[in-house]
């Protein structure tokens, strides 16, 4: 079992659920982030203030997959997430011991499989 941890661009949000929904993973958390990574920094005037914007709006996405999915996950992420240009983000995948679902009490493959 693996936690897919994606940083994206907003705009790509809905390309990249779209792509996870057609690799059929489902179960996932969007967050809201700011960061800084390779992008440049960029000057806006607010109020006749000139400010250094150094942090850059992004989502994350959190997703919990059994081993099958990892590499569609991946796949689905950087296809659809993917511009060209600096600042597209990254996919973080760590080994995760143990998932639970609190409704039913389900462990590990059995609480990331998709209800139906």
């Amino acid at each position: 079992m693996r936690l897919i941890k994606a940083i994206i661009r907003p705009d790509r949000l809905n390309d990249v659920l779209k792509a996870l929904y057609g690799k059929e993973v489902r179960g996932l958390t969007v967050s809201r982030v700011q960061g800084h990574g390779g992008e440049m920094e960029t000057v806006e005037t607010y109020r006749g203030t000139t400010v250094k914007m150094e942090l850059t709006e992004k989502v994350m996405l959190d997703i919990g997959v059994s081993e099958p999915f990892v590499e569609p996950t991946v796949e689905a992420i950087l296809e659809a997430g993917r511009t060209g240009d600096v600042g597209d983000g990254k996919i973080f995948v760590f080994p995760v011991e143990r998932i639970y679902r609190i409704r039913t009490g389900e462990e590990d493959k059995a609480a990331v499989t998709p209800v139906k």
